[in-house]
């Protein structure tokens, strides 16, 4: 069943392959931060001066996974690589994407540079 879901979500297109790309620096995407828990990147496809994203490292199967714990963390990640690269305007969203089989959340921070 495993190998069945992981080719499900390879052939989404663009959505979980990128991500697993990124998170595998299988790409030149440029990291901002990363510890056990998150990988901060900038978006390959800006939509503001900085635009980057702040994504939970492993896929979570059940929605019991994305707790306030984690949640909390992407949110205190993306605020300190906000103030690194001197964002003075910053808007955030988060995206929840449930594809085929997995479940992943990333936050996306956009802002003007001071």
């Amino acid at each position: 069943m495993g190998d069945e879901i992981t080719k499900a979500q390879d052939a989404l297109p663009g959505g979980d392959m990128i991500f697993r790309k990124i998170l595998w620096k299988e790409t030149t995407t440029k990291i901002i931060f990363e510890d056990d828990h998150c990988l901060a990147f900038h978006d390959i496809s800006p939509q503001a001066p900085t635009h980057f994203l702040v994504k939970h490292i492993s896929h979570t199967s059940a929605a019991e996974a994305v707790n306030d714990s984690l949640l909390e963390h992407l949110m205190v990640v993306g605020k300190n690589c906000a103030a690194v690269l001197g964002l003075k305007q910053v808007v955030t969203w988060w995206r929840m994407k449930v594809p085929v089989g997995g479940r992943h959340v990333h936050l996306h921070v956009l802002g003007v540079s001071r």
